[in-house]
């Protein structure tokens, strides 16, 4: 799978661009704040219907301007695939297909797979849980499109409940007894979603630990003790070695709401549920965030992203995902299908140490399509030159 044209219309930075791809190296070059990862930035909007940058995509449309179009062709298995999306402030995006009739955004989900590696990724290790529950949940719709609508309705359902739940205390704080007739409705569908998500990551993380491990000792150069453990709200998860399955989960959730009722009235806050979980990274059985140096922290980041591109059926994976048999009902069964996804280094080698770049720059290398942002062509490793674009404002020129 390759990318191998990208359009833009009033997208960030640009008023228009045109930029024709190519299989392998592409490195975007110019000086900061030019708009290189503008670009990176749209194609993988095009996969995921998100920015690895802000949350909402307003910013993502030009200053003065009403909407942005991202068009790509993506090239599978020989055949070429046309999406357009059109991002609308204020309204619902739309997609189309090889310039079919406008649908849904969502619809274009699972056309194009990418895997970014860029800086912001140290937060990953560092940061706080709704990063790493981000990363889980964005992988699981890559494997899995059909599971954005249940992120989407789980989501809704919470902030239902959520203002339900202010609603209730402003009830008892008035001395007026709360009535939790309709809060057990909540609670019912905010169950039966949770338990679903619940099932889905956990079957993700049984996948990714193997990875996850191999990954890390191949960029660090160091034993393999990177280890990924689930954290849930529900006594009933052993740190995702082991799950009950979905209705029992469900059970699970609705008893745990139960024993926290009062604190969730009190406090007005879902306290159970997939929203409040995290993924614990540990290194040597310690927890890499406030133990791991610098370098560590960074070779475990750069050990979950290509752990990530090896699930999603890249190089150097025997098989597109290595979880149990139990799991594969999670997964899209065509996803390792000449379906390797592109690879994005968002102005990652500048950030990297000499021996972390060349082991990084060596296990891409292979990628099918690797797209690079870069300051300087001296940040770009040698086993990735390629197609070069010089980057200035609003203008993407190939290099001769």
């Amino acid at each position: 799978m390759y990318v191998s044209h990208l359009s833009l219309l009033d997208f960030r930075s640009y008023a228009a661009a045109d930029v024709e791809l190519e299989p392998g190296p592409n490195a975007f070059v110019g000086r900061n704040g030019q708009g290189k990862t503008n670009l990176v930035e749209a194609i993988g909007y095009v996969a995921t219907l998100g920015s690895h940058r802000v949350a909402t995509d307003t910013p993502l449309i030009r200053a003065g301007a009403e909407r942005a179009v991202v068009r790509t062709r993506i090239v599978r298995a020989d055949r070429a695939s046309t999406v357009e999306l059109e991002i609308t402030a204020g309204k619902a995006n739309r997609a189309r297909v090889n310039r079919g009739q406008a649908g849904r955004a969502r619809d274009v989900l699972g056309i194009l797979r990418t895997v970014l590696f860029a800086p912001e990724d140290l937060a990953l290790v560092k940061g706080d849980p709704d990063g790493r529950r981000r990363f889980l949940d964005q992988l699981v719709v890559q494997l899995l499109p059909r599971a954005a609508g249940l992120l989407s309705d789980y989501e809704r359902v919470v902030r239902q409940r959520s203002a339900l739940l202010k609603s209730l205390r402003g009830a008892q704080r008035a001395g007026s007894a709360p009535d939790l007739t309709t809060l057990e409705v909540w609670d019912a569908k905010a169950a039966q979603l949770g338990a679903q998500i619940l099932t889905m990551r956990l079957a993700l993380v049984r996948a990714l630990r193997p990875e996850v491990a191999a990954a890390y000792e191949q960029v660090s150069d160091a034993d393999g003790d990177a280890e990924l453990t689930y954290r849930a709200t529900v006594a009933e998860v052993d740190g995702g070695t082991h799950a009950p399955p979905p209705e029992e989960l469900e059970k699970a959730i609705l008893a745990a709401m139960s024993e926290v009722r009062a604190q969730e009235v009190e406090r007005g806050v879902s306290l159970v549920g997939p929203h409040r979980d995290d993924l614990v990274l540990t290194l040597g059985g310690l927890p890499a965030k406030g133990y791991a140096s610098h370098g560590e922290s960074w070779s475990f980041a750069l050990a979950l992203r290509l752990a990530s591109y090896r699930l999603l059926g890249g190089v150097g994976a025997d098989a597109p995902v290595s979880a149990t048999a139990q799991d594969d009902v999670f997964w899209d069964p065509d996803h390792g299908t000449d379906a390797d996804p592109v690879l994005v280094l968002d102005d990652v080698f500048a950030e990297l140490d000499v021996r972390r770049r060349e082991r990084l720059a060596e296990l891409v290398a292979p990628a099918r399509q690797v797209l690079i942002t870069a300051a300087v062509p001296e940040d770009v490793p040698a086993q990735l030159l390629g197609a070069r674009f010089e980057v200035t404002p609003g203008q993407v020129r190939r290099a001769s």
